[in-house]
């Protein structure tokens, strides 16, 4: 009898000992790996940019800038200066004026979105070739105040909106609403990008006077209202309406909501992988006759080399390499 006891205590001894070896190399080789993979995550994600100086201030070209790409053409002159350059001295004209500088020689390069057909027009009449180069990926956002019930439209249903042929939230799965469809100035970088992107050569609806909206920023202020917003759309650049917009006013930032296009929601994955159907970019433009090895074809180099991507991505764009 004894013996089945002692045999009975030794079998369980010998059990307790197995089990405790089997959570110990379980706990010890999980441990392991889960260090290893937080080193590798750390080590993938921290990225060392060079900041080595490629230009003075003095060498630096002449830059202009849409307002959505001023953040990035700002990281650009940091990096690449290597100096402590103020940044809020810069001086930008915007889109359509900073086409006109360049046509007319008074910049050497500018980052903006796509030349609208007037821009195209008067660089023919001038004699000027351009040069246009995507820098980064962009994404043409439609949105909607953030209490709009419509969570996805496709680009048929939007080209309704703006020729005038959908007038009501309800005929899209939302209120029974007016549709307000805001609309942005000709030859802003958003109304060329509306209609090269999504109009495709369809007639867009005249705009009554309050509806036709001077700023970007105006027609977030305007559909992020719960009052007056709640029926309205608007659109702009995926870059604006959230990194950009965030850092201006996250309050305001949080009434608006980013509407799927073809059941696909923008954001820097679907951005990245051009799965967004309403993909575009912001471009380097340069006039084609800059000469080989100038100050502006070096900067426009720098811009798409493995350093500047990794400035683009750090200042929040999406790189194109």
């Amino acid at each position: 009898m004894k013996k089945k006891v002692l045999l009975v205590i030794l079998s369980i001894i010998i059990i307790l000992a197995v089990l405790a070896g089997c959570i110990f190399a379980y706990k010890h080789f999980t441990n392991k790996e889960e260090v290893d993979l937080n080193k590798e995550k750390t080590e993938t994600s921290k990225i060392e940019i060079d900041k080595t100086p490629i230009f003075t201030k003095d060498t630096y070209p002449k830059v202009d800038a849409s307002l959505a790409t001023q953040p990035l053409t700002n990281a650009f002159i940091k990096n690449f200066v290597g100096e402590d350059v103020d940044t809020s001295k810069i001086e930008y004209t915007n889109t359509h004026p900073g086409y006109v500088n360049l046509i007319n020689g008074k910049n050497d390069l500018i980052v903006v979105t796509e030349p609208s057909s007037e821009e195209l027009a008067l660089a023919k009449k001038k004699g000027v070739e351009l040069e246009v180069i995507p820098v980064v990926k962009e994404g043409f956002v439609f949105y909607v105040n953030s209490n709009n019930p419509v969570d996805s439209l496709s680009i048929e249903q939007i080209q309704k909106i703006y020729t005038g042929e959908i007038t009501n939230w309800s005929e899209v799965g939302g209120n029974d609403e007016k549709i307000v469809a805001f609309q942005r100035p000709e030859n802003s970088g958003s109304q060329t990008g509306m209609l090269s992107l999504v109009m495709k050569g369809l007639k867009l609806m005249k705009p009554k006077t309050e509806d036709l909206i001077e700023t970007m920023s105006e027609i977030v202020n305007l559909v992020s209202n719960y009052d007056n917003g709640k029926a309205s759309i608007g659109y702009s650049y995926y870059y604006y309406a959230t990194t950009m917009y965030e850092d201006i006013d996250k309050s305001v930032a949080e009434g608006i909501k980013l509407l799927k296009i073809n059941g696909v929601e923008p954001n820097d994955d679907t951005i990245g992988k051009e799965e967004y159907p309403l993909k575009t970019a912001y471009y380097i433009v340069m006039r084609k006759d800059e000469p080989e090895g100038s100050n502006a074809r070096k900067l426009a180099e720098a811009m798409l080399s493995e350093r500047g991507q990794a400035v683009a991505k750090e200042a929040g764009y999406v790189p194109v390499k």
